[in-house]
């Protein structure tokens, strides 16, 4: 299924190898210390809950955890100078991108995305250029046969999802909310289907085809903005 994180697709997360846990748990870490800005406590700051859940699918140590969210309180040894950016731009086949970004160092960060985008055959586009495209959602996956697959709809609807989309390949239904809807309908959720993830996504409003040759190449571009520090999640609109 297009248009989702290709950092955090399903498939990488249960095939991720050991020589890039490190640096994925690096990139887990900055959105708990953001998110923890906010309070340390996931019971009541509901992004911190959030990003804890998305560390732990990676199987993402406590004491890391605990390190990242001492980090945004302020009660670590090095208080946190992260801060969180989304740059807009343009891939191959006129695709949209949004690029989810946290860092201690915006101008070498924007720098470098810039760089990459050029190289890969996009361009980096003024704030509002590409965002407009996409909405901002609460995302569910869950893990669905095909047999399964109607009723787990239905139950979705029925606690409240906005809208379903099911990935035949992965065997996976995405379920959307309003990003203020999203805490309930996973509380109703859970109570009746196991969860797969959950997040707060870009999803693009429309996608569009492209070609296969403009496909391999912003499959390369995403690669390779996925694999910068820096870069957390990258978001695309392509088919």
């Amino acid at each position: 299924m297009s248009g989702h994180s290709h950092w955090a697709g399903i498939k990488h997360r249960k095939g991720i190898n050991d020589a890039k846990r490190a640096k994925i748990f690096t990139k887990l870490a900055r959105p708990i210390t953001i998110a923890a800005k906010g309070g340390g406590n996931p019971e009541t700051n509901f992004k911190l809950r959030l990003a804890i859940d998305k560390a732990r699918e990676y199987n993402m140590p406590k004491e890391n955890i605990d390190r990242a969210i001492e980090r945004g309180t302020g009660e670590g040894k090095d208080a946190a100078r992260i801060e969180e950016f989304v740059y807009e731009g343009f891939g191959p086949g006129n695709t949209a991108l949004l690029i989810k970004a946290s860092t201690e160092n915006k101008n070498r960060t924007v720098s470098e995305v810039k760089s990459i985008l050029t190289k890969g055959g996009g361009k980096f586009v003024p704030a509002g250029s590409a965002s407009f495209l996409f909405r901002e959602e609460g995302e569910i996956v869950l893990d669905v046969s095909p047999e399964n697959r109607e009723s787990a709809e239905l139950g979705a609807i029925e606690a409240g999802a906005d809208d379903t989309e099911y990935d035949s390949e992965e065997h996976a239904l995405f379920v959307f909310t309003s990003v203020s809807s999203l805490q309930s309908v996973r509380e109703a959720l859970e109570k009746i289907l196991p969860l797969s993830s959950v997040s707060i996504v870009f999803r693009p409003k429309e996608r569009v085809s492209i070609s296969e040759g403009d496909r391999a190449k912003l499959d390369l571009l995403l690669e390779t903005l996925n694999d910068h520090d820096d870069v957390d999640t990258v978001y695309d609109n392509a088919a």
